[in-house]
């Protein structure tokens, strides 16, 4: 790209037609010795302030403990998988029944593909709502069923499904209750609904209900997560719903984390034995399901006004048709095959009972998220190294994901494990206990 002109020697004669024009200023010319513009460089070779920041940022970023670094796998998911170039047991993945790569549903991903293309095209609203997801989103609504009549609406993400949710559902003069550990999304729906958030401490009912008592607001929503993604503990579904109950207010249930896992495959309501018409239930379909995508189950009048109102859901071009032709495939495992739960059920008894002397914090999880309290960054990252070196694959989870000296392994086991595995897990971790240990009292 040429320089300004005003760069050049005036006395050059190398002005080309119309640059005068474009340098001019009113009341002068630059042919007649006015003052020229004031030249600069191009931006490129200026330094942007703004990538300095960055560079301070992420800089400090490192130095606190908190760089995060992706890892790329070169094989499918599974309990075994190869990445960086070598292979290892992975305990990182929320795979929890071994979906991701079943044959039934990848031949049914493929056979999706054959018939109906690799690509929605559009939105679901202008033409991209095909059979298969309409066929899915009828058999998810029967399956989890959050009330008598309910209906469901599928998603590209669970992140937007509970964007679309909070933000169609509330707004100004409405208040929304969330636990403090509830999932980004869920806190981003809120915060994006301009609904005031009102935050209570970590699955405290009581607290809870002083916040209901106090507020005078149009619309109440308690919004929680099912299973706390960090933690693996249940949120108290049943003594919510009483308050949801007793205050008039509507329960969101972000059950990522049990869907498929608990309940039957049904999810924490069923674990529960809960049906309402108060409850907005929400599952993801790229955990225990396999594949991907998330869905709304709730009351039709909720699931119209998302059709109706929803961003997230509007202005998203729909998930591939073949993904919904491998989920009906998966929810038809979820269904029928109780022996991955079983099997899963009794590696989260057994790694609780090998974890249970080490001087690590195991959390009072009864999932397959275990995860084992560090405490240090450094000390994380360091055990989370230590095991990958060893040919396991945990990874550290730090702030601010996790509150600040609760830095821990954020172990998922999987019915795609064996016994073996954990055991090669539980091994290597007494075997490192004394060293990391201490390592974290420093």
């Amino acid at each position: 790209m040429p320089w300004p002109t005003a760069l050049c020697s005036r006395s050059s004669g190398s002005t080309r037609p119309g640059d005068a024009a474009r340098n001019a200023r009113p009341g002068g010319d630059v042919g007649n010795g006015a003052t020229p513009p004031r030249a600069f460089p191009p931006q490129s070779l200026r330094r942007m302030s703004l990538i300095a920041d960055l560079e301070r940022e992420l800089a400090a970023r490192t130095t606190r403990g908190l760089a995060r670094v992706r890892r790329t796998l070169a094989s499918p998911q599974g309990a075994r998988v190869t990445v960086d170039g070598r292979e290892v047991i992975a305990f990182a993945s929320n795979d929890y029944l071994g979906l991701a790569n079943d044959p039934a549903i990848v031949a049914a991903a493929r056979d999706g593909a054959s018939r109906w293309g690799v690509g929605a095209g559009a939105s679901h609203l202008i033409s991209g709502h095909a059979v298969p997801h309409a066929s899915l989103e009828t058999e998810l609504a029967a399956f989890v069923q959050p009330c008598a009549t309910a209906q469901a609406l599928t998603f590209s993400s669970g992140y937007l499904a509970n964007l679309a949710l909070l933000t169609a559902l509330c707004g100004r003069g409405d208040a929304i209750f969330a636990d403090r550990l509830n999932h980004a999304c869920l806190n981003d729906g809120a915060l994006l609904s301009r609904a005031r958030l009102i935050r209570y401490p970590h699955r405290d009912v009581a607290a809870l209900r002083t916040r209901l008592a106090t507020t005078d607001a149009r619309r109440k929503v308690i919004a929680t997560d099912a299973v706390f993604s960090m933690d693996g503990d249940l949120a108290p579904l049943p003594q919510l719903l009483s308050l949801a109950d007793e205050f008039d207010a509507t329960l969101v249930v972000d059950d990522a984390h049990g869907f498929g896992v608990l309940g039957d495959g049904r999810g924490t309501l069923a674990h529960f034995g809960l049906a309402s018409e108060r409850i907005f239930y929400m599952g993801t379909l790229g955990k225990a399901a396999g594949v991907a995508g998330a869905f709304v189950a709730a009351h039709p009048a909720v699931i119209d006004t998302l059709v109706q109102t929803a961003r997230p859901y509007i202005y998203t071009t729909a998930p591939p048709p073949l993904l919904a032709a491998a989920l009906r495939a998966s929810l038809s495992v979820i269904r029928d095959d109780a022996a991955r739960r079983a099997h899963l059920a009794s590696l989260i008894v057994r790694f609780r009972q090998r974890l249970a002397p080490l001087p690590w914090t195991l959390t009072d999880s009864p999932t397959a998220i275990q995860p084992l309290i560090v405490g240090a960054n450094d000390a994380a990252v360091a055990l989370a190294d230590a095991l990958w070196a060893r040919g396991l694959w945990v990874p550290a989870i730090r702030p601010p994901t996790v509150p600040q000296g609760t830095a821990r392994l954020r172990i998922t086991l999987s019915a795609a494990h064996t016994r073996e595995d954990v055991d090669t897990l539980a091994d290597a971790l007494a075997e490192l206990a004394p060293a990391h240990a201490q390592l974290d009292k420093q």
